[in-house]
């Protein structure tokens, strides 16, 4: 037995309408290729490459809780900004991030992330140091490989 595309889609936006989505996501065309959005009420979650997100959507799941469905209205913003970036007509974002269960120096890092302006470039020592952690280019690093927010942040 299969349910209609139209019916899922339509009991998903329903879901998404009435705040019963923990964690919302859909793929984004890009012009690298496809993305996978992930967010939450509180924001913007996940922006990952992998065309597999099976991964990506338990550890979601593991934060957020388990009730993540695939929600295009709720990634809506992203995908708009995205869109606009990648046409050259946004240089920032301005969408709210969801940066919970995330400990408190990788939170440090990503939002002074956010404040090196576009086309500029920045170092993971010059980074520790303006999160007060000059000796901490290699955790600086660390976050910057796990960064769960990529081309936003």
């Amino acid at each position: 037995m299969t349910v209609s595309p139209d019916l899922d889609r339509r009991f998903r936006e329903t879901a998404t309408t009435m705040g019963l989505v923990d964690m919302g996501f859909d793929v984004v065309d890009s012009p690298v290729g496809p993305l996978f959005v992930a967010a939450s009420e509180q924001g913007l979650a996940a922006i990952s490459f992998d065309s597999e997100p099976e991964a990506q959507l338990e550890r979601l799941a593991r934060i957020a809780g388990p009730r993540v469905l695939r929600s295009s209205r709720s990634v809506a913003e992203a995908r708009r900004e995205l869109d606009q970036y990648f046409s050259g007509r946004r240089q920032a974002f301005d969408l709210t991030l969801d940066l919970r269960a995330l400990p408190p120096f990788t939170v440090s890092v990503l939002q002074e992330l956010a404040r090196v302006p576009y086309g500029e470039t920045t170092t993971y020592g010059a980074l520790a140091a303006r999160v007060g952690r000059p000796r901490a280019a290699r955790a600086v690093g660390t976050v910057m490989n796990r960064n769960r927010i990529p081309i936003v942040l």
